[in-house]
């Protein structure tokens, strides 16, 4: 039995329209910066935001198809977890995980008795009897998971899940999560804007940008090959979009992957006649293998090889730039560099030393063509 969703919201100023599927055991997250229609999606799975167009189905239930169904919240099979986790502050643990079941009419004892279990289950069976007030917050937020449990939902939705921790908390708590998610055999899905989040706890990864999936798929290939700058930005790789005939590719600032006010893709680059020779908004790109039409090209930050003068050998892509921006990463100097095509490059403490790198200065940058990954568009 497959969650099936359709989603279309409208807004004045907004617009969702997007479509995935959940299978059982399987968890997806909607991953993508704020305003790109996460929230509203979880809200339109769960009942509490009606949807304008579109559909949502468990197995052959509808639960939402405008405009002649709508199942209400109460009568979903769904289970969600808050961002800020909204328990009862008044209640004790225990009395906020057998709400759920209370109701929906289960008689106390037996409600009680669930929510004991729940609790043991993610081991918090000694704090059964304290006041929301009284919790950490790892422990308040496997209070809320309980609780969205304790109806055996068929659907589980976790909104933004581990926001409110600190980042000691966050690590462990994630961790637990994990194995909370992966012995659940619902539906879940995640709604998050932390790539690691997404990464480490979801199977599968749908990308929003401006109320449109941009991307989808496994973690690990939305990792190796990003179809859009947000992606790219957070698996950290530098993102082309070009035109490749034979082992050449010719790329440049307007042909990355960009989404209009809309969330409509730039036209393909295929649309457009191929330069047969760059300007200076644009660069080539030499690759190890023979591509042909619309591409992507990637590779990573630390690929690239920053010289004072241009380096010889006919292995490498060289091209000239200048540092417009320095930035300190954790082990790490991430500089920005302006060029035809610009570029980012993770360099040394050392090597900012020895290269004399500020704002301004002018220099070579090289990236092996074995480093770069060349993928349809």
């Amino acid at each position: 039995m497959t969650l099936r969703a359709r989603l279309g919201v409208n807004r004045e100023r907004f617009e969702l329209g997007i479509e995935f599927e959940v299978a059982p055991g399987e968890v997806v997250a909607l991953l993508g910066p704020n305003g790109a229609g996460k929230t509203t999606a979880l809200r339109a799975l769960a009942g509490l935001t009606p949807l304008d167009s579109g559909a949502v189905r468990l197995g052959a239930r509808e639960w939402d198809v405008p405009p002649k169904v709508f199942v209400p919240p109460e009568r979903r099979a769904v289970g969600v977890v808050f961002q800020d986790y909204l328990l009862f502050a008044h209640l004790s643990a225990l009395e906020n995980v057998a709400f759920g079941p209370r109701a929906r009419g289960v008689r106390r004892a037996e409600a009680r008795a669930r929510a004991a279990a729940g609790l043991a289950a993610v081991g918090l069976a000694e704090q059964a009897g304290s006041r929301v007030r009284a919790l950490s917050g790892g422990q308040a937020q496997r209070v809320a998971l309980a609780r969205a449990l304790a109806t055996d939902p068929e659907v589980l939705l976790l909104d933004e899940p581990l926001a409110a921790l600190d980042a000691g908390t966050r690590v462990r708590v994630r961790a637990d999560l994990a194995g909370h998610l992966g012995a659940y055999r619902g539906h879940t899905v995640l709604v998050t804007h932390d790539p690691l989040d997404a990464m480490m706890l979801a199977d599968r990864l749908v990308i929003l940008e401006h109320g449109r999936v941009v991307q989808e798929g496994p973690p690990a290939e939305v990792a190796r090959r990003p179809r859009s700058d947000y992606v790219a930005e957070l698996v950290g790789l530098n993102l082309y979009r070009g035109v490749a005939a034979g082992t050449e590719v010719v790329v440049g600032p307007g042909d990355t992957a960009r989404l209009g006010e809309r969330g409509d893709r730039a036209a393909p680059a295929r649309d457009r006649a191929p330069a047969q020779h760059p300007d200076p908004a644009q660069g080539t790109f030499t690759l190890a293998e023979a591509a042909q039409g619309p591409v992507f090209v990637s590779f990573a930050p630390s690929a690239v090889a920053l010289h004072p003068e241009r380096p010889a050998g006919s292995a490498r892509n060289t091209w000239p730039v200048t540092v417009a921006a320095v930035e300190q990463h954790a082990h790490s100097t991430r500089v920005r560099l302006d060029g035809a095509p610009p570029v980012l490059a993770d360099v040394t403490a050392a090597a900012v030393a020895e290269l004399r790198i500020r704002p301004g200065t002018r220099l070579w940058a090289a990236v092996k063509a074995t480093e770069m990954q060349c993928y349809p568009a």
